[in-house]
């Protein structure tokens, strides 16, 4: 059985020691979420009509963390997308034929790479231009847009969870 760590964030930390922390915290919340469970579980669509499933998440996520740490801010922008040759972020959604260690693996390395990236940027006021958005973006919008992605999914999870085998708390 896995058994994730959660460590929450500083009480007086500064600005970046928090984002990162929070950041950190939802990331460790949606491996949680996952822990204990089968590639078979982990790929139940537990609230139809709806398709999403907790490894479904974990592959979004890595995409997620890809397009806005290795594409956006690392300026990497040849790298393909993970499970999609048509630049489609849906397609990781669809995790019926993934495993955890598949899923798992991307994810880890893409928030590692992550980690990288904002470790290595200047300040939070580095900045990056989003072409769909026509706009240049900073880190710290960055690192604030990822603690909502990941908590507005960890929502999901908390439902997708109990509805697997009946976990509940966050």
């Amino acid at each position: 059985m896995d058994i994730t760590e959660r460590i929450g964030p500083p009480l007086t930390g500064d600005e970046r020691e928090t984002l990162r922390a929070f950041l950190d915290f939802h990331r460790a919340t949606l491996a949680w979420k996952c822990d204990g469970l089968t590639d078979e579980e982990l790929r139940r669509q537990a609230s139809p009509p709806s398709t999403l499933s907790l490894l479904g998440l974990v592959r979004h996520m890595a995409e997620v963390e890809r397009q806005w740490f290795r594409r956006t801010i690392g300026g990497d922008t040849d790298v393909p997308h993970l499970w999609s040759d048509s630049r489609d972020f849906q397609a990781a959604y669809d995790a019926s034929g993934a495993t955890r260690a598949e899923a798992f693996a991307a994810w880890e390395a893409e928030v590692a790479h992550s980690r990288a990236v904002e470790a290595a940027a200047e300040s939070l006021d580095v900045t990056a231009y989003v072409p769909k958005w026509e706009e240049d973006v900073s880190l710290r919008l960055v690192m604030l847009h990822m603690i909502h992605e990941y908590a507005r999914h960890n929502g999901h999870a908390d439902f997708l969870r109990e509805a697997v085998d009946g976990t509940t708390g966050a």
